[in-house]
């Protein structure tokens, strides 16, 4: 019998064998498969030994034909060998394969793009020359960014779209009007309408990567204050994170904020930041001989200090607002690419609501990169899922980020992001009663990842989106004679900076499915909202919101347009159904110290 220990093998020690390429080394122009390369001299040794010229000037006659064969295809640089030492062992090949016609070549894992499109070059030197046709498939190349890629993935309900670098701000605009319009020609959209009517993103993300031109010139790696300066300024204001989110936000989101899980992280970020201004300042004290030029800082320090801050709540690095999965990982060539991946931000309806969004953090590069922003982050608390929740303090935050840009010379209009605050926070209705005017829209809604549960042949965990959020704005109430109630029970109005204007929040649930937080809790809808006078202890008008179809039925299907999504949302408000008759009692209650923008009504009163 054949002893298993004559087999060729390699030790453990010796994976991965096949090593990409460092892409913080790779410069210079691409070289072309057809014309140069190092290996075109090996192949061409190879053709005339295989023909029978075995002697070459340089080689001993001694050789055979199978050695300068050998010698020719297997550079000793990339040989991989036995456990003993003494042979190399073949651990990649070409498989080809003739299926309908057609031969398809499936591509080992090369250790360069180069060494990839060199056989790509022979691939298609031999298909010409037999005549046959060619599918490709197998392995990608590895990562050169000399390389334009354009990925496309199927995704559950979506089709992922990765589109290559730009360079400059007309070729961004060409590229993302170029792919909306294509993907209208093909059937597709970028938005979708909801079973009750509501307007929203198509649940893909609108993920936005801002790295250099190479690895080497990222100015992430250069600059390590570039990331402190992002995630401080996105910490004192919230409406980053959540003006351009999608529908599932929320401390198990794909997009959570670093203070939005865990709130001890801010302390450990705060000295991330300190040890990150010890460790630049240390390397920018180390002037180069003859120049005021500091020594610049290892690329591996900004990861060092993030990567386990930059987190959700499992450790997930790839789940977080700021993804730093491809700025310095140390794990593969594939995470040294100096990216760092925006997740909060969802795929807009238009193109031009897309641009305004990577517009928007091009000019936060740019004055970072001129003026660090060294502000002490902020402890909001549970101020993040109270009054941040709602449309007015949002858009007011969002206001003062603008009036910020505007002093330092970017002058950008409020009105360029009106779509995407009509988008993401759709106005339900108003009505006016005795010259007080109360306006609904929709407000944010944290959704939380349930427990695991059977199911499917495996465990699942389901996410509770059963919970909405509605704002309610009242314009025109001069003193304490009204007062507004929600399904009875009054609504924590505060005052804005608008005079006679309150805003508050109601969280309610508006659907029952079978897994959910409190399941015993039944549906709050409709909500009957009504403008109570307190001296004659009457309700002098109000409104209905509906859920979902005011008549009681279901809807089986979505809208098939815009129209129809239109007339089920105008369909689910109406400007009358206020509580008849006298009252007995206004109710009195005591506002939640840690909510105290919202009522919630889970709580009983």
């Amino acid at each position: 019998r054949l002893p298993l220990d004559s087999l060729p093998w390699i030790s453990p020690k010796q994976y991965p064998h096949v090593v990409e390429e460092d892409p913080m080394g790779i410069d210079g122009p691409f070289p072309d498969p057809l014309t140069s390369g190092p290996d075109k001299e090996r192949l061409r040794r190879a053709e005339e030994a295989k023909q029978g010229q075995f002697h070459i000037p340089g080689q001993p006659e001694t050789e055979t034909r199978d050695d300068i064969v050998s010698q020719s295809l297997w550079p000793a640089s990339h040989a991989v060998y036995n456990s003993d030492g003494t042979e190399p062992v073949i651990r990649t090949a070409l498989c080809i394969q003739p299926r309908q016609g057609r031969l398809y070549v499936f591509m080992p894992p090369m250790a360069s793009a180069a060494d990839y499109f060199e056989l790509i070059a022979a691939v298609e030197q031999a298909a010409g020359t037999t005549g046959f046709p060619v599918i490709i498939e197998g392995y990608t190349p590895p990562f050169d960014h000399r390389i334009n890629v354009l990925n496309i993935t199927p995704d559950p309900g979506v089709i992922e779209v990765n589109i290559h670098p730009a360079t400059d701000w007309g070729q961004m605009v060409d590229v993302t009007c170029d792919l909306y319009e294509e993907a209208r020609q093909s059937g597709l959209g970028t938005e979708k309408f909801m079973l009750d009517g509501r307007h929203s993103g198509t649940g893909g993300g609108n993920h936005i990567v801002m790295g250099g031109p190479s690895p080497a010139q990222s100015p992430w790696l250069a600059r390590p204050d570039l990331l402190r300066s992002f995630l401080t300024f996105w910490n004192n204001h919230p409406s980053l994170s959540f003006l351009f989110s999608g529908l599932f936000m929320g401390p198990t989101s794909q997009s959570p904020r670093i203070d939005e899980a865990r709130h001890d992280t801010l302390d450990e970020l705060d000295i991330a930041f300190a040890e990150l201004d010890k460790q630049t300042s240390s390397y920018q004290s180390n002037f180069l001989p003859g120049s005021d030029i500091g020594l610049p800082c290892p690329p591996w320090l900004v990861d060092r200090l993030f990567r386990h801050l930059l987190t959700d709540l499992t450790g997930n690095t790839h789940r977080a607002e700021f993804c730093i999965d491809k700025l310095y990982s140390p794990d593969s060539a594939s995470g040294r690419l100096g990216l760092l991946e925006f997740r909060s931000f969802e795929m807009p309806p238009h193109a031009r609501m897309s641009l305004a969004q990577q517009l928007l953090l091009r000019i936060f590069m740019l004055k970072f990169w001129k003026t660090p922003y060294k502000e002490k982050l902020v402890r909001w608390g549970t101020t993040l899922h109270d009054k941040f929740m709602l449309p007015f303090y949002v858009w007011q935050d969002f206001c003062d980020v603008l009036d910020i840009l505007r002093r330092e010379g970017y002058d950008l209009t409020p009105g360029c992001f009106h779509p995407h605050f009509e988008f993401r926070f759709p106005f339900i209705g108003k009505v006016c009663h005795a010259g007080v005017e109360m306006e609904l829209r929709t407000a944010i809604e944290p959704w939380h990842v349930l427990g695991e549960e059977p199911g499917g042949g495996g465990t699942a965990r389901y996410v509770d989106s059963s919970l909405e959020r509605i704002q309610i704005k009242v314009s025109g109430i001069t003193d304490n004679r009204y007062q507004v109630l929600c399904n009875g029970r009054p609504v924590p109005l505060h005052p804005t900076d608008v005079k006679t204007q309150s805003v508050a929040g109601i969280r309610y649930r508006a659907w029952q499915p079978p897994s959910c937080l409190h399941p015993t809790i039944g549906v709050h809808t409709p909500l009957i909202f009504d403008l109570v006078d307190t001296w004659n202890l009457r309700s002098v008008g109000g409104c209905t919101y509906h859920a979902s179809h005011p008549g009681g039925r279901n809807y089986d299907t979505f809208p098939i347009n815009s129209l129809e999504a239109e007339g089920r949302r105008i369909s689910r408000f109406r400007d009358i159904g206020h509580t008849p008759g006298p009252m007995e009692q206004i109710p009195n209650e005591p506002l939640n110290p840690r909510f105290p923008y919202t009522l919630d009504l889970r709580t009983r009163p």
